[in-house]
């Protein structure tokens, strides 16, 4: 009896080191759950989303405008920073108590936690003359678009 060697063993040993590779690369990428922002490793780890809210955003005139619904969350909980110039992190800290009694009945709930989130932007932002407000559990940021740094040649000496 011969026995023949796999003709696709060459292949199936690079597509194991191919995944190797992608593996150890996604785990350098997203240490912990994290994400990186669109300015790299440099700017900062973004943290993956905690909790749930909806984001919309939008352009217009010059700014960009992103609105989050925080249900439950009060102000003074709100924090919003500007990671990078596409990158905005809104997060807060929910601590909702509900006590409903009826006759035969009683429930006592509470829903507490954190939230985060990091918002791609669609355009290159400065946090100059930002706005923000928040009513009714609805944020609203505004932010001024600017124009990205133009390339420039560097001379070799």
């Amino acid at each position: 009896m011969v026995w023949r060697r796999d003709p696709f063993e060459s292949v199936w040993q690079e597509m194991d080191e191919m995944r190797t590779d992608l593996d150890n690369l996604f785990r350098q990428m997203t240490p912990r759950g994290r994400f990186l922002p669109p300015g790299g490793m440099k700017d900062r780890m973004l943290p993956a989303i905690r909790g749930e809210f909806r984001v919309d955003i939008r352009e217009h005139d010059g700014v960009v405008i992103i609105v989050a619904d925080l249900p439950g969350v009060e102000k003074e909980s709100v924090s919003i920073q500007l990671i990078n110039p596409r990158a905005l992190e809104i997060s807060c800290e929910r601590n909702d108590e509900k006590e409903q009694k009826e006759e035969g009945f009683y429930m006592k709930e509470r829903i507490s936690g954190s939230m985060s989130r990091i918002v791609a932007l669609p355009a290159d932002t400065t946090n100059d003359g930002a706005k923000a407000s928040f009513r009714n559990g609805v944020l609203e940021v505004t932010l001024k678009k600017i124009q990205p740094a133009a390339s420039t040649r560097i001379a070799i000496e």
